[in-house]
């Protein structure tokens, strides 16, 4: 079956995914999770990491924890050291990681790479996603809404979280 981008339907308002479905979070979730300088995408960040780990549905990949892993330690305003950043792997992430790297994964990441023309990281973000079985993307960096292969629906959970905190400081709500 060929890979196909689809409109999404609503999602639940509630959890932003199917109740009891799996869900995989991207790099930039834990990167905002530790982002003091944007506390209500933190919050959020927060909520989806606390919600991934309590109730065992979330999950992330090995490619995930490699791409935090670089940005701690090399582009947060106070980088991590080494340390620290090999200890919130391992409370936060590595229990979340489901999805080792394989010659299957790269092959499903190319097919989705030529279907979809995402950069190529992207799709083995998504291929992770699928490989686990997931029903919600959670990513700031794909098009929201969107459904993937039929499967896989992708939500930026920070849409909303934006223009509350626009809304609260200017009194409009940005588009």
């Amino acid at each position: 079956m060929p890979n196909t981008l689809l409109p999404l339907a609503a999602a639940d308002p509630a959890t932003g995914h199917a109740s009891g479905s799996r869900f995989f979070l991207d790099t930039n979730i834990f990167v905002y999770a530790l982002l003091a300088s944007e506390p209500l995408k933190k919050r959020r960040a927060l909520q989806l990491v606390e919600q991934a780990l309590g109730s065992r549905l979330g999950c992330t990949s090995y490619q995930v924890i490699q791409e935090f892993a670089n940005v701690g330690i090399k582009k947060f305003k106070q980088r991590f050291n080494t340390d620290d950043c090999k200890q919130f792997i391992a409370a936060a992430m590595q229990p979340l990681n489901r999805v080792p790297s394989s010659p299957e994964l790269l092959s499903a990441a190319l097919d989705l790479q030529n279907d979809t023309h995402y950069s190529f990281y992207d799709c083995l973000v998504i291929a992770s996603a699928l490989q686990a079985d997931c029903a919600t993307l959670y990513s700031e960096d794909l098009q929201h809404k969107q459904l993937i292969n039929g499967l896989l629906r992708v939500v930026n959970p920070f849409l909303g979280v934006a223009n509350e905190g626009n809304a609260g400081a200017s009194g409009t709500k940005l588009p």
